[in-house]
């Protein structure tokens, strides 16, 4: 999946399906773990690096896809002790019983450009 690709499945999911309270919140547990273990494996960092207290994940959409299937999409930031940020987009299909009914598919943001705020 491409970039291009990943952007507008993101905005259709998000404009779309907002995730609603009955939807499964996986929000630090599956793709946050799994997002780390992918960034570690890469080699992109390491447990001494990262300072988990100040890891934040936030669910930009879920979309149902089956009787009890969501496919969800979150955004994941890490921060290391030399204040260095590492963001991820992560994506997954998860269940109310169960958070890990597929892998996580990780992007890494290279760069995050902000509006000029004058």
């Amino acid at each position: 999946m491409n970039y291009l690709k990943l952007f507008m499945v993101v905005l259709i999911l998000g404009l779309t399906s907002p995730a609603s309270a009955k939807d499964p919140d996986c929000s630090g547990s599956w793709p946050t773990t799994m997002t780390f273990v992918h960034l570690k494996n890469t080699g992109i960092t390491d447990d001494q690096k990262i300072d988990f207290s100040k890891t934040k994940t936030v669910r930009l959409a879920s979309e149902r896809i089956g009787k009890d299937l969501y496919h969800q999409v979150y955004y994941i930031t890490f921060m290391e002790w030399s204040g260095k940020t590492i963001e991820a987009i992560a994506v997954h299909d998860a269940s109310q019983a169960e958070c890990s009914m597929s892998g996580v598919e990780v992007f890494v943001v290279s760069k995050h450009i902000k509006p000029n705020e004058d």
